[in-house]
């Protein structure tokens, strides 16, 4: 026998229901702290009242930026079968429910709904090799992000003619940024000469016309996060497959399901910019989607 939980996962706690009964909705509920203790507690909670047997039991948690992934790791960790969801695939589950209104006890009675009708793919969590590339790439995107902004400024200040003081203290955060992007960038070829994978994939990826250094290096994070099948699901998994709306005789215009990471896109977008141009099969395509 298999059990269903849901979980609403929180900055300082987590909103857990065990969905006793999918007929007649019969629920259990208990509130624990989102922290080590609270995990631990989950367990005990999980091992007197669901089942002892941890390895029968679904717990289905939305994607929450990064407040999930502690609990996520502890629960695979107790032998939990674990599905991480996006947050758009569990809303639009909740309004085929007909739930009205949003409550942390709603959200994790339309988690276990989810698992227990759905019975989603089980999370599997990601290499040490992996999490430290994607911490090193989100470190090294927060840190282009504040060099951009010191430029805006700078640039600002010049047409604004600022005092030297304030142009040369914005000259100084340009200068010290500038190194730790260096730096950083540094530690991420590092990370990936040092591990055989990732150096062959990335050689590989980059003898694709317009993919470089910034592309291959993102594409190693999310090629090697999940176990793609086929080409397909990565890029569903990224968002860029089209989306038709079309319904009789109307035809709407198809667009990008942009699920996923936004910035994975973006620099994807760059690249395709490029690919049109030196990429002989990405400019035939390229041309005959113009027509």
């Amino acid at each position: 026998m298999n059990y269903d939980i849901g979980i609403d996962v929180a900055k300082d706690k987590i909103d857990c229901l065990w969905l006793k009964d999918i007929t007649s909705l019969k629920i259990k509920t208990k509130v624990l702290p989102n922290s080590a203790q609270g995990f631990q507690q989950l367990k005990l909670w999980l091992e007197k009242h669901v089942c002892t047997e941890l390895s029968h039991i679904y717990i289905c948690l939305e994607a929450t930026g990064v407040y999930h992934e502690a609990l996520a790791y502890a629960l695979f960790k107790m032998g939990v079968k674990v599905s991480v969801i996006n947050p758009a695939f569990i809303r639009n589950f909740a309004k085929g429910l007909g739930v009205r209104g949003k409550t942390d006890k709603k959200d994790s009675m339309v988690l276990a709904r989810y698992s227990a009708l759905i019975r989603p793919r089980l999370w599997q969590p990601e290499t040490e090799d992996i999490r430290i590339l994607k911490a090193l790439l989100s470190r090294l995107t927060g840190l282009e992000n504040d060099l951009q902004r010191e430029h805006n400024r700078l640039e600002k200040a010049d047409v604004s003619q600022a005092s030297k003081t304030v142009i040369e203290s914005i000259e100084l955060m340009i200068e010290q940024l500038s190194k730790e992007v260096n730096r950083i960038k540094k530690l991420i070829d590092n990370h990936i000469e040092q591990n055989p994978k990732l150096k062959k994939d990335r050689s590989i990826l980059k003898t694709i016309p317009a993919v470089g250094e910034v592309l291959s290096r993102e594409m190693l994070s999310v090629l090697n996060s999940r176990d793609f099948e086929k080409a397909s699901q990565a890029a569903a998994f990224v968002g860029v497959v089209p989306k038709l709306w079309e319904s009789g005789k109307m035809k709407g215009r198809t667009t990008l399901c942009k699920n996923g990471p936004g910035r994975i896109r973006a620099v994807l977008y760059m690249a395709a910019i490029v690919a049109t141009k030196y990429n002989p099969d990405i400019k035939i395509q390229y041309e005959r989607l113009l027509k």
